[in-house]
Formats: structure tokens, C-alpha cells, sequence
């Protein structure tokens, strides 16, 4: 019989972490995450314990609430994405509130859903968030969008012996392109008719070139060299 081990990235089972600090929600969403086929390796109740056990056990997707005691979502996010640059956060919040919703796209979140969705909805967001494609509960895709070409605006300065870029390919830049228009990886592999691990590909292959760590990096980056423009 087939091990873990053995299967390809495409057939391997996601594996997802849960933190949030209220045990019943922490213990349904696992639940609920598990009947739908993903590997729940861990949970955590306060900010320091989320960082610690995603540390150990490296999950492919982090569903991670904001309020937490100890140390908040925003600031495990930033921590967790820091030094494990494969990890895709996935916030579940009570909270529509625009400042929270892009603090934490700043803090390297993937996508921001609220807790009033469905089961469904939030299986459809993880899978989607391991990806690599942003989520938004609808509503909040544009206000992201618009931060992103807010920061954009106002690029940090450039150090006088900061060395050149690294040359991307037609392809990369072409894909890079299309996330700065918004679109997500499956949009962009209809687009160019290529296929969704080949698109996936090409932006990890981007980051590690521009020594970039998450695509709201990413889109920055393009936007401020006017590449969604074109």
C-alpha cells in the first residue's frame, strides 16, 4: 500500500493546523476540515503555542484566528510566514473590519475569511489558500487589491548598492503580470492555457529570484514596476 511518502505533492493529502482560542470552534473546525479530507495536524488556543507547534510540525495551511491571547493572529503570521516560507495562512476572524482584514494581508495572510461562512465555504477557502490563491470573503478582494497599489505608491528607497534584479523569463514575467491584475492560479492557467502546478511553479520560481517571501510581496513588486498596467 502507498505511503504518504510516496504519493506526489498533487496526491498527498493537505495537511492544516487550527488556532483560535475558543475550544469548542477550534474542535469543530478541525472537525469539520477533517470529514473533508484534510490532514488536521495540530491545533492551538493562544498565539505563542500556535507558534511553537507550527514550527514542529510545518502544516501546508495555518487557519488562524486574530484575537488570541499571548501574542495576536497578526503577529504569529508575520512570525510563521518568516521562517516557513512554504506555509499559507488562512484567517478566520469574526472580524470584517477593513483595518484587520489588511493588517493581516500585510502580516503575509493568504486570504481572510469570516466566521459566518459555511462548512463548505471555508473547505473550498483552505483548499484554494494551499493553492496559493488569495481568498477574500466577497466584499474584501477590491479593498486588498486597492492596498496593494496603496503601498505600491509609496515604494521603500532603493540602497545604492542594492544589486540589480534577477531577469525573469517571458513566461514568469507574463504570470507575474496577471497576479498583479488580481487573478487567481486557476484564472491565470486558463488564461495562458497551461496547467495549475505549472503556474505554481512559475511564482515559486519568481519569489525565490526576487528573494520575496509571500504574494502580497509579490504584487507589490509588480505593481510598482507598473506591470499591471500593461
Amino acid at each position: 500500500m502507498s505511503t504518504r511518502g510516496d504519493r506526489s505533492a498533487e496526491e498527498r493529502t493537505t495537511t492544516v493546523m487550527v488556532v483560535d482560542d475558543h475550544p469548542m470552534w477550534r474542535d469543530a473546525v478541525a472537525r469539520d476540515l477533517s470529514e473533508s479530507g484534510f490532514e488536521v495536524v495540530a491545533t492551538a488556543g493562544d498565539g505563542p503555542q500556535a507558534v511553537r507547534r507550527a514550527k514542529a510540525v510545518t502544516p501546508d495551511v495555518l487557519v488562524l484566528d486574530l484575537n488570541l491571547p499571548g501574542m495576536p493572529g497578526v503577529q504569529v503570521c508575520k512570525e510563521l510566514v518568516g521562517v516557513l516560507p512554504g506555509l499559507r495562512v488562512l484567517v478566520l476572524s469574526a472580524s470584517g473590519e477593513h483595518a484587520d482584514v489588511l493588517e493581516a494581508v500585510k502580516s503575509g495572510a493568504t486570504g481572510y475569511l469570516l466566521k459566518s461562512a459555511s462548512t463548505q465555504e471555508l473547505t473550498e477557502a483552505v483548499r484554494s489558500t494551499a493553492a496559493g490563491d488569495p481568498v477574500f470573503t466577497p466584499g474584501l478582494a477590491g479593498l486588498v487589491l486597492g492596498e496593494y497599489r496603496r503601498l505600491a505608491s509609496d515604494p521603500a528607497p532603493v540602497a545604492a548598492d542594492e544589486p540589480k534584479a534577477p531577469r525573469l523569463t517571458e513566461r514568469e514575467t507574463e504570470v507575474l503580470r496577471l497576479v498583479a491584475k488580481g487573478l487567481s492560479y486557476k484564472q491565470i492557467a486558463e488564461r495562458l492555457v497551461i496547467s495549475h502546478r505549472t503556474v505554481q511553479n512559475h511564482v515559486q520560481n519568481t519569489l525565490g529570484k526576487l528573494q520575496l517571501h509571500n504574494r502580497v510581496e509579490l504584487v507589490r513588486y509588480a505593481i510598482e514596476r507598473g506591470l499591471d498596467d500593461v
